[in-house]
């Protein structure tokens, strides 16, 4: 048993300056993989998949702002609240393939360096700035709202310091002519994108094979419901995450007897959801409630 209500997130009532800086984001992405074409920039390219890497983190903060708006119907009982794991999986996979591409392709050109245009470089690299600094602008007043609103922020003000870094790079082959310090600042990029990436798809993947939030002790867990009067025991404890923010909690949780014919049994269902949503903010729990013994009626597999 649960009950569960729905009210906009204050991420939900920024989605317009999600949607603002996710078209920019895109925008300039687009605009530096044309400026690589034509420069041979790598740090450019790089630069690109960076800003890519952070639309897609604004994509998914949008994302689960209009799929958590979805009510659950038929079959989908969650709605569509998975989705955003299954794009983030698929982002995740894209970004691993970019960083790697831009980390072998920067070590290639520290020892094979090519023939690069400065400035070009340089107005690829300001467009991009410019386009940074107006999505920093859009998300600075909203970016204490919510934790989405705050990593969107941030995301778009990483991409404005690896932008300055194609333009310092632009700048010292101008007056020096030394190429690799293109493969450099990609190098610095792509150690940004790699590790990033990879922690995305870990994270979904943890998702999609529902293994326990890490931020959530089941030890813990257990402790605080066995703590409550009139509870023995807990057991089938799981504890999964249907997408980002919305842990759910399931478990068979043994009680007196007499808590099945004195009426206590509500009082104490309210007491577990509180203590739960209270202690480790799982507002989405549901709970067996059974006295001694029932456990000898259950599946092996489920005790």
């Amino acid at each position: 048993m649960s009950g569960h209500g729905h009210a906009e997130t204050a991420t939900g009532q920024h989605r317009g300056l999600l949607a603002a800086t996710l078209v920019i984001s895109l925008g300039i992405a687009a605009v530096q993989v044309v400026g690589a074409l034509v420069t041979g920039s790598l740090a450019l390219l790089a630069d690109a998949g960076h800003v890519l890497a952070d639309a897609g983190g604004v994509a998914m903060a949008l994302g689960a702002t209009l799929l958590a708006a979805r009510p659950a119907a038929g079959r989908r009982t969650f709605g569509w609240a998975r989705a955003e794991i299954l794009a983030a999986a698929a982002n995740g996979l894209i970004l691993t393939g970019v960083g790697g591409y831009v980390v072998i392709q920067g070590i290639r050109r520290l020892i094979d360096p090519v023939a690069l245009e400065p400035g070009g470089m340089a107005i690829f690299g300001a467009i991009g700035l410019i386009g940074n600094l107006v999505g920093v602008a859009l998300l600075y007043r909203a970016r204490t709202a919510s934790l989405n609103l705050r990593g969107a922020f941030l995301e778009v003000a990483t991409d404005s310091a690896t932008s300055v870094g194609v333009l310092v790079a632009a700048l010292v082959i101008a007056l020096t002519g030394f190429t690799r310090a293109d493969a450099i600042v990609s190098l610095l990029i792509g150690a940004i994108i790699v590790p990033r990436a990879l922690k995305l798809l870990r994270d979904a993947a943890n998702i999609l094979l529902e293994a326990a939030p890490a931020d959530l002790d089941l030890d813990d867990i257990r402790q605080h419901i066995t703590s409550v009067d009139h509870v023995h025991d807990v057991h089938d404890l799981h504890v999964y995450t249907v997408t980002s923010g919305l842990p759910v909690l399931s478990a068979h949780v043994v009680v007196d007897p007499d808590c099945f014919q004195d009426g206590h049994a509500p009082q104490l269902l309210d007491r577990l959801q509180t203590c739960l949503a209270g202690h480790f903010d799982v507002e989405h729990s549901t709970f067996q409630l059974e006295p001694a013994g029932h456990t000898d009626h259950e599946l092996v597999g489920h005790r």
